[in-house]
């Protein structure tokens, strides 16, 4: 055998087309660029989408081209460098069995390397902890001193701002943090050394302008900028954010039936144990774990669903799992066991013979009902109720339900199969956890998520990374599918899914100088630069060409409070708006449009969970009439008037508030011919029925509209001092 490493994995993995060009691409840049802590290469995927399989092919191909060794860090727990030193195992078997290349784990290291095996092509798979690097970097130095003459490939797997970074210190000024410290330390001992970060989840700061003076803090920030970055393909079947947060706005998809709230009370049950809230016998009927528990009997029936279709065409009958993730605490996560263990035991206790069957059949019918819904849509066949129900009583009996709590690295490790993933022990598996859930560790067949961690500071890559029903997910486990989260979570995910999908498009568009420009006002009212180190991703507002920005969940204000407030905005609206062709847009003078939007704000009460942002929304205002290019056209920006409007303030199937009061067919294409430099203002007057869900009040509703030309911006409403 040569030492054709890639061409012989692409024949056992059968990488497709676009992936291999995208490894060709790395390895291309990675001998021809400079990189290093402060200018790594950079691999960008999405969560769950194929990255390891991306940087081992990576690694093989480097061996091709002539590096001799590769250290692959892993994030800082054991089960996901187990699981990634697994995957390399399997991956380079052939050539581990050929004696070509040697897979260790820096904790398992040899007392000494025979001149045979230095002859061998070499990967270590470090956990990026201090003491870890430590080790390494002894190793190379003192242990092994030949191998620092070795050409090394560093991979720095799920690589965040905590693996290459710097932070502002009063005494010293920028400092490197610690880990990327170690990390340069360890390519200034070898001869020779490349750098290639692997994330779904990139740090903001390379994507700021190359040098911005930011007043608050009196010095230069200096963003960390890649040597090159390189963009990886989705595979077939891959689902992502578009699904849960995009495709989830048509009622016609299935993903408009995957999202379930969970209510703020709810969780607060599940923290701890409060009997005078909540009993943990009446699990079964108790409506303080409502959500919990149909969110447990769509699971069961869910996966029940599957595997009778599986079963009906012939196919392996595959395991599922849930995961249930709300709360950082230990104490959390025994108590929610106990009480997934007891609604699981009752509902065991309920098939039997002896059981309640007519609380247990209300159950399942419930749930039958909720994934009819998107089963109806999938095109896949829905069993019939009875099927159903005998499907899932079976395995109740059977004690086919496992509860399981992962909640520390030895508890993981104990879990993981041989692939280095979570093993899945019956067909269905319920795993309670926190932490050591979030990133990395692969749960298979997951088709249910009640998630609810509620970070006071909401961090892309922590957030995202959360996301665990990302992945290869076939579209009739999609059916059976259901994320379950509180609203504002909900919608803190969606926001950074904005701000990930923002930034992605810009990296596709130019990778190599790609900018991104963030914003914030100053106790001035100044529009001024923010570092993305400082932002709450809880509170930001993306701003993109056509994005639309308008407040929706509200319900007006009283008549008798808000009558004189109408009068003032009609006065205004209407002697601003033209005599002549009054349904073309015109324009108006910036501080009349803040003035205006404000007004309304006054009009507004929003439902638990929705808030509008009239801060962020005069401030994109502002930022996008300034910064265009139409200088002729001064402080104005475009609007447009519309009235005698009607909406039902909430739709149905699903259930959800109407959030579209600019018909995008008709209003949507008179904005975008009309805001090209400027963005314009949409005016709309509803009647406000009472038979509408209204008060029986009209009301002004406003959507702005960022123009084409705009440059992706992220605008902060807060920041972190």
């Amino acid at each position: 055998m040569n030492n054709s490493f890639y061409p012989t994995i692409i024949q056992t993995r059968a990488d497709s087309p676009e992936l291999q060009q995208r490894v060709r691409e790395s390895v291309q840049k990675l001998v021809s660029s400079e990189t290093g802590v402060e200018r790594p290469g950079m691999l960008l995927g999405k969560i769950q989408s194929g990255k390891t399989r991306a940087f081992i092919g990576i690694i093989a191909l480097a061996f091709d081209e002539g590096y001799d060794m590769a250290i692959v860090l892993t994030k800082g727990t054991k089960a996901l460098t187990q699981q990634t030193y697994e995957r390399l195992r399997r991956d380079f078997g052939v050539f581990l069995e050929a004696d070509q290349v040697k897979i260790c784990d820096i904790m398992h290291l040899p007392q000494s390397f025979r001149k045979f095996e230095l002859q061998q092509k070499l990967i270590i798979v470090v956990k990026k902890e201090t003491n870890n690097l430590r080790r390494i970097i002894k190793a190379l130095t003192e242990t092994y001193p030949d191998l620092s003459s070795k050409k090394l490939l560093i991979v720095d797997d799920e690589a965040d701002y905590a693996s290459i970074g710097f932070k502002q210190t009063e005494d010293e000024g920028i400092q490197m943090n610690k880990i990327p410290k170690q990390i340069d330390e360890l390519r200034q001992r070898v001869a020779s050394s490349d750098f290639l970060q692997v994330t779904a989840t990139p740090y903001s700061l390379y994507l700021q302008p190359k040098d911005i003076v930011i007043p608050t803090i009196s010095t230069v920030f200096k963003p960390i900028r890649p040597a090159f970055t390189v963009v990886l393909p989705e595979f077939v079947g891959y689902i992502g954010g578009d699904f849960y947060f995009l495709e989830s706005e048509d009622e016609a998809s299935i993903a408009s039936n995957v999202y379930e709230e969970i209510s703020v009370g709810e969780l607060e049950v599940l923290k701890e144990e409060d009997r005078r809230s909540f009993k943990i016998e009446s699990s079964l009927d108790s409506p303080r774990i409502t959500t919990l528990r149909r969110a447990i009997l769509n699971f069961l029936v869910g996966a029940s669903v599957a595997r009778l279709n599986q079963r009906k065409q012939r196919t392996p009958e595959k395991k599922y799992s849930f995961i249930v993730h709300t709360e950082h605490s230990r104490a959390s996560h025994s108590w929610q066991e106990r009480v997934v263990r007891k609604l699981v035991e009752l509902l065991e206790v309920s098939a039997s013979k002896e059981g309640d069957s007519q609380r247990l059949s209300q159950l399942i019918t419930d749930a039958y009902d909720d994934l009819s819904k998107s089963m109806g849509k999938s095109g896949f066949e829905m069993p019939s109720l009875p099927e159903v129900t005998a499907e899932v009583i079976t395995a109740l009996r059977q004690e086919c339900v496992v509860v399981i709590k992962v909640n520390s690295e030895t508890e993981a490790e104990q879990l993981l199969d041989r692939n280095g993933q979570l093993e899945l022990r019956t067909p269905l598996n319920i795993y309670i956890g926190g932490q050591i859930l979030d990133r990395g560790v692969t749960v298979e067949n997951l088709i249910g998520f009640y998630y609810g961690r509620r970070p006071s500071r909401y961090q892309q890559d922590t957030v995202l990374q959360h996301s665990r029903m990302y992945g290869n997910r076939p579209k009739s486990d999609l059916a059976v599918t259901r994320f379950y989260t509180a609203y504002p979570i909900y919608e803190a995910m969606k926001r950074i899914h904005e701000f990930d999908t923002a930034l992605r498009e810009v990296l596709l568009h130019d990778p190599d100088n790609a900018e991104v420009v963030f914003i914030r006002k100053d106790p001035d009212d100044r529009i001024i630069p923010c570092p993305p180190n400082k932002i709450l991703l809880s509170r930001i507002t993306t701003l993109r060409p056509y994005k639309r920005l308008l407040p929706i969940g509200f319900q007006t204000q009283p008549k008798t409070a808000i009558s004189e407030i109408l009068k003032k905005l009609d006065k205004i609206i209407f002697d601003c708006r033209p005599k002549e062709n009054p349904d073309n847009p015109f324009l108006i003078d910036l501080h009349l449009a803040k003035h205006v939007v404000s007004e309304i704000g006054q009009i507004f009460q929003f439902e638990e969970g929705f808030e509008w942002d009239i801060d962020a929304f005069n401030a994109a205002m502002e930022y996008l009439a300034l910064s265009s290019d139409g200088e002729t056209m001064g402080d104005k920006i475009w609007c447009l008037v519309r009235t005698d409007r009607t909406a039902q303030r909430v739709r149905q199937n699903p259930e959800r508030f109407f959030d579209a009061p600019d018909t995008a067919h008709v209003e949507g294409v008179i904005a975008r011919q009309t805001a090209i430099d400027r963005p314009i203002l949409m005016l709309f007057k509803h009647l406000g029925r009472e038979r509408d869900g209204w008060q029986d009040c009209p009301f002004w509703w406003p959507v702005l509209m960022a123009p084409r030309k705009t440059k992706t911006a992220i605008f902060a409403s807060d920041t972190i001092d």
